[in-house]
Formats: structure tokens, C-alpha cells, sequence
């Protein structure tokens, strides 16, 4: 009954206390934020929540099959070229080339008939770089078109050109430089560059050799090869893993390499909670536990450990569940693994991890109880120490009145 009177007693100063303003606080309360809002916007049915539907799948030997599947895409099946021949390299905007004409004898056009001891038959003519239209200049033989022609058509046409002023004339073209057969390496390698491309034929991974190699690990690296308005990546250990990946590339195209850091969330009752990295090698989930710092002996239900993962529908057909209700291709599931199970630590070790994963370790229902008792003890142990402290209060009010 004295511990019913005194709970009554504290009401209203609790009821005081919550209203006053002066109390210390770390910024506005829940209800100041909901009262100062212009706009809210809530759901109507509080019990509601985030209104996302979600499967429940349990982890067995069944499931690992599935979820050990991996989907890479393809640098081969978008551009092809990884069994094929070499790219041709056909003269460009831009290229610097060299043009020598021989005769095949003095008195010629180009040779004198007092040349003299010489050590062959011909004359190089200075170095020039294809113009913007494509074109080159040849004296007696005027300009002639050159850009996106081979240069063995380049020389016919010399020749022809020049067959009735010059004695059995033959044309060599010299590639100087080839600015319009290069390809760019940009992204997390150690120097990005442009790659001059040559007739022996470069493919991707040589290209990436001649920037330097990677900067970032190669289990987080991925390589998208962009060409003419289309694109493709793939997985660096992939492509070498894959020879048929490491296709050729050809002028113009543009290599991607991109670190994507691989991280996951712990939260609950596991020994640390936050953000972890998956770092330079993959993770199952038994490992990522472990990482996270295991279970809590005195918080964590052992048969209630979730994984959060947002999986493709085709997974969940395999798995021969109904997902009639969903209409997109990517379905929110909670894979539920139980340790109190002791065949479970052997799937749960086999079970890999992904990108963006989430661990939920929950309480155990122990737990909960303990904290309402705990509540229960503080509120009856501060009502029953309400009387003394009126009285208390009281003989200090006495004594300070003169």
C-alpha cells in the first residue's frame, strides 16, 4: 500500500518534469521535431512499418547449392573478338607517317642522273600528319584521301599516280605515330594513360599492363571496356581467370578499371557492431560472424542469426518459392540461420557472403525480460524512497527558516 501512495506521489512531478524545458538535452525531443514539422508524412496504420514484403528462408544444405551461384557478365558475348584475328589498324586522323618512293633506276623522276654512288634508289619525303580531312600530299601525285584505308591501298594509289612520270615507281608508307589507333586506361590503375595500339594486336589485360597495373585489390576491381556507345564489365579475377575474356581491343576504345570496396553491417547482439570490409578476400557467412566478433554469450538467441539480402526472383523460383505477389525482379529475403544446430557452423561456412549484405544477431527472450524487470525494480524502488525524501526534504526547509 506505502509503495502504491508513494507511485501516486511521483506522477506529478514526473508529469512536471517531462513538460520542462531546462532539462538537459543533446538536441529537441520526438515530440518538439512531430509539433515544429511544416509537412509530415507518416503512414496511416502505425503498426505498418517500412511496408516492404520480404521472404524468410531458412539456411539448409539445400539452399548452399543456389546461393553459391555466381552471374558474371561478359567482355566476349558484347564485342566478341577474344578468338578472332587481330583488329586491322587502318591509317587515321592524326597519324604522322613517313612516304618513300623508290625507282628502279636513276634518271627517273625523283632520282637524278648524277645521283652518284647512293645506297638505293629512292627518296624519302618529310614526315606529315593526315589532316582533318583525311588526306595526304604526295609531290606529282597531288592529295590523296588516306584516313580509314589500309596502307597497302594507300601505296597502290601512289604508285598508280605516279606509273607514267616516274621509272617502275614503288611507294612505302612508315607509321610515325598512330594517334588515331589508341586506347585510353583511365580509373584505379597506377598511371593512367593512353595506349598506342600496333599490328601485332593488344587485348585487355595488355593494355592494363601498360598503365601500370591495378592500384586496388583484385578481388574489389572490375573492368567495363566501353566502344562506340556500348559497354560490358566484368570481374577482374574473371578475366584472368577466363582467357577467352581478355579479348583485343581496337582504336578508340575506353577501359574502365573501378575499385567497388565490398563492405557489410553487423547490428544486434554481436560482439561489435558497424560497417566491415570485406578487404582483399571473399567472406562466408560464418566468417563475417567472426569478424563482427561472434555471438554475445548473454544477449544473443544463438537459433535467430538473419542475414539480410536482396536476391533475383529466378533464386527464389529455383528455391520453389511462390513469388506471384512480387513484381519486381529483386525480392528483399531474411536467410535465418540456427546455431543452436551444430551442422548449421558447417553451412553457415559455406554460405558466401555479398556486397551490402546485413548481419542481425537478435536478442535472446531472456533478455527482453530482464530489461522490463529491471524497469519494474527501478520505478517500485524510487516510489519507495519518495517519503523519506519528503521528509528530508521538509527538516531542510525548517532549518533554513530563521
Amino acid at each position: 500500500m506505502r509503495i502504491v501512495q508513494s507511485t501516486l506521489l511521483l506522477l506529478p512531478v514526473v508529469w512536471a518534469l517531462s513538460a520542462c524545458s531546462s532539462l538537459p538535452s543533446a538536441g529537441p525531443n520526438v515530440r518538439s521535431v512531430e509539433a515544429d514539422a511544416a509537412v509530415k508524412v507518416a503512414s496511416a496504420d502505425k503498426k505498418a512499418g517500412a511496408n516492404i514484403d520480404y521472404v524468410l528462408v531458412d539456411i539448409n544444405k539445400a539452399l548452399l547449392r543456389f546461393v553459391s551461384e555466381t552471374v558474371s557478365t561478359s567482355l566476349a558475348g558484347g564485342f566478341g573478338g577474344g578468338r578472332g584475328s587481330v583488329p586491322s589498324l587502318p591509317l587515321g586522323v592524326g597519324d604522322v607517317v613517313q612516304v618513300s618512293i623508290f625507282e628502279s633506276q636513276s634518271g627517273g623522276l625523283f632520282i637524278p642522273s648524277d645521283a652518284g654512288s647512293r645506297p638505293g634508289n629512292y627518296v624519302s619525303l618529310p614526315q606529315q600528319t593526315i589532316d582533318r580531312s583525311g588526306t595526304i600530299s604526295v609531290p606529282y601525285a597531288g592529295r590523296l584521301r588516306a584516313a580509314g584505308r589500309p596502307v597497302e591501298d594507300v601505296q597502290s594509289d601512289i604508285e598508280n599516280r605516279l606509273a607514267n612520270r616516274a621509272i617502275e615507281p614503288q611507294a612505302i608508307i612508315t607509321k610515325i605515330s598512330s594517334r588515331s589507333a589508341q586506347v585510353s586506361v583511365l580509373g584505379d590503375v597506377r598511371e593512367p594513360t593512353k595506349v598506342e595500339l600496333t599490328e601485332a594486336g593488344e587485348r585487355v589485360l595488355d593494355v592494363i599492363s601498360e598503365a601500370g597495373g591495378l592500384s586496388a585489390p583484385g578481388t574489389e576491381t572490375y573492368i567495363t571496356l566501353q566502344r562506340r556507345g556500348r559497354s560490358a564489365t566484368i570481374h577482374y579475377d574473371h578475366l584472368v581467370a577466363t582467357p577467352t575474356e581478355n579479348i583485343y581491343v581496337a582504336p578508340g576504345d575506353t577501359i574502365l578499371v573501378d575499385r567497388e570496396r565490398r563492405t557489410y553491417l553487423a547490428f544486434g547482439a554481436s560482439g561489435l557492431n558497424g560497417r566491415f570490409d570485406f578487404e582483399e578476400s571473399d567472406l562466408t557467412f560464418g566468417e563475417a560472424l567472426g569478424k563482427a566478433g561472434g555471438l554475445l554469450d548473454a544477449r544473443a538467441d544463438p537459433s535467430q542469426v538473419m542475414l539480410y539480402r536482396v536476391v533475383s526472383k529466378s533464386l527464389l523460383t529455383k528455391l520453389g518459392v511462390d513469388v506471384s505477389r512480387f513484381n519486381a525482379e529483386s525480392i528483399p529475403v531474411i536467410f535465418r540461420a540456427n546455431l543452436r544446430d551444430p551442422s548449421m557452423f558447417f553451412a553457415v561456412q559455406k554460405f558466401p557472403m555479398q556486397d551490402k549484405d546485413i548481419i542481425y544477431v537478435t536478442n535472446s527472450d531472456s533478455v527482453e525480460l530482464l530489461k522490463f524487470l529491471n524497469i519494474l525494480n527501478s520505478v517500485t524502488s524510487t516510489a519507495a524512497g519518495v517519503p523519506s525524501d519528503a521528509v528530508a526534504a521538509r527538516d531542510a526547509v525548517r532549518e533554513l527558516r530563521p
